[in-house]
């Protein structure tokens, strides 16, 4: 019988060979089983192929930037609707917002002024921001997804004058360090593969010429191994199960990031942008987010799993190629992803009793109705939650929390109208009666607007 990990490394191997890739680097991260990697292929140089070999993976960069932007905010540093010119010297263009610029939609030009990719040569600090005046915004802000390089490294300028450093210095300390990510880096080292362009009518494969991207950095600079990314990716979609204390980000911060933005194409939903992130519906509730990344010579996805049946904590996968052509391999992260949950899910952990619901929420669990529609109140794993009764069982209820000057009072705090209050009504015994849940009224039988009860009949 074929293993799980036979079949992942069976795709990888598909891959390299009909995409026709020098080397490929593939690696897989969940919780619950230790690191998988596949390598396969050739660096192009005299190092050997291995798991520790270092890819550039281009705009999974900016995936770091993002995350170090959100620092930022959560330190008060700034808010994401400042003005960038608020706190950056800028000769245009200041009014472009943070949150515009991490999600895409400030309208500014792609690349700095000048010939990036033709020249190859990227602009320094002074000269990135002494040329802005000369980039064109070429959309209105806020009108549709635009994807800027150039919006991506003023946020890494923006995020090192905060910090006091540069950003590769505050990536490293702030970042890399707290998470391990210790083959992560500016610089390819030593242990680098060899990027190549292969010929789309002969088998010849042509080296890509090695570049720095000066300031623009913050958008496509990094080299890694796939282990590495992997981690990365499955920081960015559970990151409790990485980052325990919170040190790097809050949870609630990366759930924020993740929350779509706008849409990718108009016309076909499949994909979506948050908060520096590139978000990529599965079906069924499944949700993978993360980023791609080209450079000359070379291809990079790196994203994390979140949702689904099967899917364990802290699940991600990312594959490098030394190619910049291979577009098959964008794909293969999914891929990999989708068939790791298939052919080896998470255990199914066995469900225990817990304590009781606090006495005073006893009366009021059960079934309830508003707007015309059945609702079942509950109390799971400590907390008050509601679900529709008709929901897909894979929907996420509602939850709520207590607010502690207010008895009877709850804050939704995920799910369904999710920062609404709902407030309690008893009666003279103490009875829940009543329940308005962002103002709706909610009743123990089925009501009309003007309260006739369908089974008293009045």
């Amino acid at each position: 019988m074929t293993s799980a990990a036979d079949r992942l490394a069976r795709m990888v191997r598909q891959v390299q060979a009909k995409a026709r890739v020098p080397a490929v680097s593939a690696a897989l991260h969940r919780a619950d089983r230790p690191l998988w990697t596949c390598t396969v292929g050739w660096t192009g140089n005299e190092t050997a192929l291995d798991p520790q070999t270092r890819f550039r993976i281009g705009s999974v960069t900016k995936t770091f930037t993002a995350v170090l932007t959100m620092q930022c905010r959560d330190d008060g540093l700034l808010d994401l609707d400042d003005p960038i010119g608020r706190h950056l010297d800028v000769p245009a263009h200041g009014e472009l917002t943070v949150r515009r610029l991490l999600s895409h939609t400030s309208g500014l030009q792609r690349e700095p002024y000048g010939d990036v990719w033709d020249t190859l040569r990227a602009p320094d600090a002074e000269q990135l921001l002494a040329e802005l005046a000369r980039a064109e915004r070429v959309l209105p802000p806020g009108r549709r997804y635009h994807y800027s390089n150039l919006g991506m490294a003023l946020l890494g300028r923006l995020v090192g004058q905060l910090r006091g450093g540069t950003w590769a210095e505050v990536l490293t300390e702030r970042v890399l360090i707290p998470l391990g990510l210790t083959t992560t880096t500016v610089a390819p080292g030593r242990r680098a593969a060899t990027g190549f362009l292969v010929d789309a009518y002969s088998d010849e494969a042509h080296p890509e010429p090695p570049t720095d991207f000066g300031a623009v950095g913050p958008a496509a600079q990094l080299w890694s191994t796939a282990g590495d990314m992997a981690r990365w990716a499955a920081f960015l979609a559970d990151p409790a199960a990485l980052d325990a204390t919170g040190a790097v980000l809050a949870p609630a911060t990366l759930e924020e990031m993740r929350w779509p933005v706008t849409v990718t194409d108009e016309a076909l939903w499949g994909g979506g942008f948050g908060l520096g992130l590139i978000l990529v519906p599965q079906g069924g509730r499944v949700m993978h987010v993360g980023h791609d990344g080209a450079m000359p010579g070379f291809l990079a996805a790196a994203y994390g799993r979140r949702g689904g049946e099967g899917t364990p904590a802290a699940m991600g996968a990312a594959v490098l190629v030394s190619s910049g052509t291979a577009a098959e391999a964008l794909d293969l992260p999914h891929r990999l992803l989708a068939a790791a949950v298939e052919h080896d899910p998470a255990e199914i952990e066995p469900w225990r009793p817990g304590p009781p619901a606090p006495e005073a929420l006893r009366g009021l669990l059960g079934r309830w109705w508003g707007e015309g529609y059945e609702y079942v109140f509950s109390w799971h794993d400590g907390t008050l939650r509601a679900r529709g009764a008709d929901d897909a069982s894979g929907r996420p209820p509602a939850v709520f929390a207590p607010l502690p000057d207010q008895p009877d009072v709850f804050r939704t705090v995920s799910g369904r109208e999710v920062g609404e209050l709902l407030r309690l009504t008893r009666d003279d015994d103490g009875v829940v009666v009543r329940m308005h849940w962002a103002t709706y009224r909610f009743t123990r039988h089925q009501e009309t607007f003007d309260r006739y009860d369908f089974r008293a009949g009045a």
